[in-house]
């Protein structure tokens, strides 16, 4: 069975909304803890939009499980990221006028920058994982940067229907298969809800899955634990 982190940036974007301090993101992560995840993601961003550096240093405190920073490959992040040494870093594109991530790194036109970024975090004993669009060429830019694993892209999959859905599956399949052969820890997410996780579910090279809004959404009807424990019974 697959590892479920569960991303909390959401509920620290409703409390934003009244720059308030609830809800707090830090005890929803201990709620979905108890409903069984397996870690913790957030997404600390350049311009703060939801986490806020506080909660991520209480959460490098209180997390159980492993710690995900999602961040930029900037000078800032990365003196954050070696300053809270989380358990693993997933280096994503962010754009400030985006509302959530709209694709993947481009890490072919960048190996040697990526490299020489992680590098330091590396040393640190901090994992580096890739978020990516799931395609050959990506993985193996992974592969040669020195990543430890990649996280790949299920937007794709989760905004097409019919033909082009079972397409971006069978993508996303081929791409972890590549991946796992490759040495790379394979993990999944973006898009991913209560309805089309089931699919991906079934690809046995995908180790983890990041899946934020939908438990999040669903968490406002059922609480997060239970919440938690529904995902965990589709992903099994």
């Amino acid at each position: 069975m697959a590892r479920l982190s569960v991303n909390v940036d959401h509920v620290a974007t409703v409390r934003q909304a009244r720059l308030g301090v609830d809800p707090d993101p830090v005890s929803a992560a201990f709620l979905a803890e108890l409903g069984g995840a397996s870690g913790i993601t957030v997404h600390l961003r350049e311009d703060r939009r939801h986490i806020q550096d506080r909660d991520l240093a209480l959460l490098k405190r209180t997390t159980k499980g492993e710690l995900n920073l999602e961040m930029a490959a900037t000078v800032e992040m990365q003196k954050i990221a070696l300053e809270v040494k989380p358990d693993l870093v997933t280096l994503v594109p962010e754009k400030r006028e985006e509302l959530t991530t709209e694709g993947g790194l481009e890490v072919r036109t960048q190996i040697d920058l990526i490299k020489k970024f992680i590098n330091p975090l590396s040393v640190a004993g901090i994992k580096v994982n890739l978020f990516i669009n799931p395609d050959p060429d990506s993985i193996k830019a992974a592969h040669k940067i020195g990543a430890d694993g990649v996280e790949l892209h299920t937007g794709g999959y989760a905004n097409k229907k019919g033909r082009e859905r079972e397409l971006e599956l069978r993508r996303i399949q081929d791409s972890a298969v590549l991946t796992k052969r490759l040495k790379l820890s394979v993990h999944a997410g973006h898009g991913l809800d209560f309805g089309n996780i089931r699919e991906v579910a079934d690809i046995r090279e995908i180790t983890e899955f990041a899946i934020g809004f939908s438990i999040v959404a669903r968490s406002l009807y059922v609480g997060m634990e239970n919440a938690v424990r529904e995902m965990k019974r589709l992903i099994g």
